[in-house]
């Protein structure tokens, strides 16, 4: 089945469960609603002209200053200062559409397939029904997307964190999420454990530098190399 086909054919068999689906350098992409989220990837799964039975990762993603970037690379200049924009980026950024997106990705070994599945999250609930009783392995996925991203999923029967310790604080994917942290971890001799205190270190904002690579910026000595060298020819 080619990917157009595989395209036709979830549109088929979704149906209205189908959101949106699109298909972008061979690599189909559906896009469904949270509450329909359990139904569909059974489905998924069902099917003998799917049989997605292979969940590849789980991850998300934070929209919170998508199109507000401290830089905009792609329709700016590759040189020079003015490539910088205005800095409101760093204030709370109020919309009405979803700031989460969670993001499935399925393989079906029998038929070669691959689909990409996502979907988007209410900003004021920020929970989705556990995947694990169809695909066991969502277990670590899940606790990878919450420990990173602060998503709940629903009936997870051991949702806590895996990569960052117990005690952390926040969630560092998160884009609002401090670059230095918001605690440090040492051990005190005294209480003869590990103690948890806020980060000392100032807040601030990392900004590109872009090097100049012109006679402005050469400095005095290999200024009179190449005079001296010229003097000599």
């Amino acid at each position: 089945m080619k990917p157009e086909q595989l395209l036709t054919e979830l549109q088929t068999l979704l149906g209205q469960k189908l959101k949106q689906a699109e298909l972008t350098n061979n690599e189909v992409t559906i896009h469904i609603e949270s509450q329909e989220l359990l139904e569909v990837c059974q489905i998924l799964v069902d099917e003998s002209s799917l049989a997605f039975s292979q969940l590849i990762d789980i991850t998300a993603i934070d929209y919170l200053y998508y199109g507000h970037a401290e830089w905009q690379t792609e329709s700016a200049t590759e040189f020079g200062f003015e490539r910088g924009v205005d800095r409101s980026f760093q204030q709370q950024i109020e919309s009405d559409k979803p700031r989460f997106v969670v993001i499935y990705h399925l393989l079906s070994v029998s038929n070669n397939q691959r689909v990409r599945m996502s979907v988007n999250l209410a900003n004021d609930h920020l929970m989705l029904a556990s995947v694990t009783s169809i695909w066991a392995v969502a277990n670590w996925y899940e606790r990878e997307v919450f420990d990173l991203f602060g998503i709940l999923f629903e009936n997870h029967n051991d949702l806590r964190r895996i990569l960052t310790d117990y005690g952390f604080v926040g969630h560092p994917f998160r884009k609002d999420f401090p670059l230095i942290g918001q605690v440090e971890m040492r051990y005190d001799s005294e209480k003869q454990r590990v103690v948890y205190e806020p980060v000392e270190l100032e807040q601030r904002v990392l900004v590109p530098k872009v090097i100049r690579q012109d006679h402005r910026y050469l400095d005095s000595h290999n200024n009179d190399e190449d005079d001296k060298e010229s003097s000599d020819a």
